[in-house]
């Protein structure tokens, strides 16, 4: 990577990661009412139902089937999501803060909602992860800690370890080899692997802020400039498309549609990421 290159994906990640840090607990959650739905952190979709869920810092919301609304903030729960991931038919997994009234630590670790965000359970590391980033791959979860700058593994949800000590924006595991995770840093698009060892630059790689790998054929990431590329054979090539206004905060791609939230609302595109239209939940 040249020093401008490198320069200009450092300033995007930073840039990236004080906008989550400032975002993590520093509203009163009266402000939001209604539909707003303040700073989104993950965006993820029931495949129950086809529902499109937000998790943001006041609480998940359900913007209803694709995304077509209507809008309502799941079981009135103020729960600052952060991470979040859709492991299953409403079974979900996040991190975060808990609601004001709710006696817990402020970091929440890793917990499991099996009734689409209804009730949550914590599993581990409760009082010590605030995971960022989280990433199923069939028995494995990735995660990235903020509170430790840690990428982690688990394959049991319950021990922990690390895999590399690196500020990460968003994460993406490989479909076709659940032990290979893509990490977003400020040193580009770095693979690393659950057997250890250093990590890999992802070579040719834009320098990206968000990542999602739905299938075996299909990468996708955006920059914190709202540029989306997509590739079609694992990050060896790329596509660039012009994505939707604003500063980019969650990506979800799925068979029925890409789903973009920014800080102008949220998008969806239905070719490929070339076009966006907000969505009435924006």
């Amino acid at each position: 990577m040249s020093p401008a290159r490198r320069s200009t994906t450092v300033a995007l990640l930073t840039s990236a990661l004080l906008t989550l840090l400032a975002a993590c607990g520093a509203d009163d959650p009266g402000t939001a009412t209604g539909a707003t739905l303040g700073h989104v952190h993950g965006l993820g979709t029931d495949p129950a139902d086809d529902t499109l869920y937000a998790a943001t810092h006041f609480g998940v919301f359900d913007l209803g089937e694709a995304g077509a609304g209507p809008v309502e903030r799941v079981a009135d729960r103020w729960q600052d999501t952060m991470a979040f991931t859709v492991v299953g038919p409403n079974h979900f997994l996040a991190s975060g803060h808990p609601d004001q009234r709710e006696d817990l630590p402020v970091h929440l670790g890793l917990i499991e909602s099996t009734d689409a965000a209804r009730t949550w359970e914590p599993v581990s590391l409760l009082g010590e992860a605030d995971f960022h980033a989280l990433e199923a791959a069939g028995d494995r979860v990735y995660g990235y800690d903020a509170v430790s700058s840690r990428l982690m593994v688990t394959e049991d949800r319950e021990e922990w370890r690390t895999l590399a000590q690196v500020p990460a924006a968003d994460l993406a595991a490989d479909p076709r080899d659940p032990a290979r995770v893509l990490a977003s840093t400020a040193d580009g698009v770095i693979t690393y692997r659950t057997e250890g060892g250093p990590g890999r630059p992802l070579d040719g790689t834009p320098p990206l802020m968000l990542l999602d790998w739905p299938t075996e054929d299909l990468l996708v990431g955006a920059t914190g400039e709202g540029v989306v590329y997509r590739s079609r054979d694992s990050g060896d090539s790329w596509q660039r498309s012009d994505g939707p206004p604003g500063d980019l905060q969650a990506l979800e791609v799925t068979p029925r549609g890409w789903y973009v939230a920014t800080s102008a609302g949220l998008f969806r595109s239905s070719d490929d990421g070339r076009t966006w239209r907000p969505l009435s939940a924006g």
